[in-house]
């Protein structure tokens, strides 16, 4: 990178400065440990982002960046509809409102680790996981509406959950205006058994212990304390939220000549927010995100009738649902002013600072919590929203470590066997179906999520509140 484009702002923020077709600045928040190893192809695209029509303020990239598909993972950008902006598929990406939902058990780390490996076996027996798998629900074509547009409220409607549990979810558990009659045949069919389950790759459900406090005011607030015993939930929308994105990625690079719109990357197929084709995949796209709010409702209730059985003391209250693959429509102050913007997160996560009024009450003084996987041999985090990344990234932070290494390069690298092996022998009890499956999300296949989140902290983008350690990792 021309040093003459590249800057460093302030601290773990660094610029790159318009040239070529930019419209506007990009920005990459990470240490200069993180840039070093950061693969060349994000500043490509996060530069790349910067050109697209009616951008604001600035292209970003988080500290867990890493090559996507056209956006990069980790990528946020705002756009506004009246200025022309666009919305495109590829900077969602194709699992749709994937995101993390953590659990508070009332459990001590001694409660479960005299019937751990039995915890372990019965998740793993009551929880689909793996490719392909499939629920005990098979929805109807009306079924599956009704899903579409109520998400996890559909779920607690079916037995799933509680009233309660809809409080603490990312906008009350139903996203607004989804239109299913804009979700393919094909997309339906492929959820039709699929409700209620974790899929494949990096998704999870963990039983995790918290190992640290950073932010004690807002841990108390959250319901943590040293050596709490969470449950933590990562899935997102499966076949249907994968064949949304497939389907309009090619439908709208097919259509950007009609809206003439010039793309730097045939990925990052877009179309105004005002077309009927923005329209479209945003009803399409919204029904996928009540999709994903459903499925980790239903996953939810598995897991409180499996601790039901074992540990009958546990609670399994949610702390916090927040998807990071996700297009929403927010207000956001853009020097001094108001705007209705169209915000793009992929790979991020949102993170309101304290005071937002769009926060469960119970939360909103110390901010949203901010849920940050990990891998299945290290840790996760729970950090709280700032109001200072109100201004530097929308609202946003991190998600995860980040890949370091592809998934066929992980599989290369590792034996499934050895990684599940090496990890007993920490203390962490693996379940998954697939040897590959794990041997390709390996530890050593991530960056350090430590120094991811301690960079997202550094920079303003949110702040540490608790670190969780794995004990039980279910995996798909």
């Amino acid at each position: 990178m021309d040093p003459q484009l590249f800057r460093q702002a302030t601290t773990n923020e660094w610029v790159i400065n318009p040239h070529g077709r930019m419209l506007v600045p990009a920005k990459i928040f990470a240490s200069e440990q993180l840039i070093r190893e950061m693969d060349d192809k994000v500043m490509e695209q996060v530069t790349n982002v910067a050109t697209l029509p009616g951008i604001v303020t600035a292209a970003a990239a988080m500290p867990d960046a890493h090559w996507g598909y056209g956006f990069p993972i980790g990528g946020v950008a705002a756009f506004d509809a009246e200025a022309g902006g666009v919305v495109s598929a590829g900077g969602v990406g194709f699992d749709i409102s994937c995101g993390v939902r953590t659990l508070l058990t009332g459990l001590r780390v001694e409660d479960v680790l005299a019937v751990r490996r039995q915890l372990a076996d019965l998740l793993f027996a009551t929880v689909p996981a793996g490719v392909g798998s499939t629920g005990q629900l098979r929805l109807s074509s009306r079924e599956m509406d009704e899903m579409l547009m109520d998400g996890a409220r559909w779920a607690v409607r079916r037995g799933f959950g509680t009233k309660a549990d809809l409080e603490r979810i990312e906008e009350g558990g139903r996203m607004a205006d989804a239109r299913p009659q804009e979700v393919s045949d094909l997309a339906k069919k492929r959820q039709r058994d699929e409700m209620g389950t974790l899929g494949s790759g990096n998704h999870y459900l963990e039983v995790q212990r918290v190992a640290d406090l950073y932010d004690r005011e807002a841990a108390a607030i959250y319901g943590l304390a040293i050596n709490d015993v969470v449950v933590s939930i990562h899935c997102g929308s499966r076949g249907l939220g994968h064949q949304i994105g497939t389907e309009f990625l090619k439908s709208m690079a097919m259509a950007a000549a009609r809206y003439g719109l010039i793309l730097p990357d045939r990925e990052l197929a877009c179309a105004p927010i005002n077309s009927p084709h923005g329209q479209a995949y945003l009803g399409a796209m919204r029904a996928a995100i009540n999709c994903a709010l459903a499925n980790r409702q239903i996953i939810t209730e598995l897991a409180r009738r499996v601790f039901a059985e074992l540990l009958p003391r546990a609670r399994l209250d949610l702390l916090y649902d927040v998807s990071h693959n996700t297009c929403k429509e927010e207000e956001h102050r853009v020097q001094g002013k108001l705007r209705k913007l169209y915000i793009h997160r992929k790979g991020a996560t949102r993170a309101l600072g304290p005071g937002h009024p769009s926060l469960p009450e119970a939360l909103r003084s110390v901010g949203q919590p901010v849920l940050i996987g990990g891998t299945m041999g290290t840790a996760s985090y729970i950090l709280a929203g700032n109001q200072e990344s109100e201004a530097k990234a929308f609202g946003s932070a991190c998600h995860g470590a980040g890949r370091a290494m592809s998934r066929r390069q992980a599989f290369k690298t590792y034996k499934g066997r050895q990684v599940v092996d090496g990890l007993a022998a920490q203390g962490i009890i693996i379940r998954s179906p697939s040897s590959r499956g794990v041997a390709e999300e390996a530890p050593g296949a991530y960056k350090d999520v430590n120094q991811v989140v301690e960079a997202a902290e550094q920079a303003g983008l949110a702040r540490k509140v608790a670190r969780l350690e794995p004990l039980i990792c279910l995996k798909g």
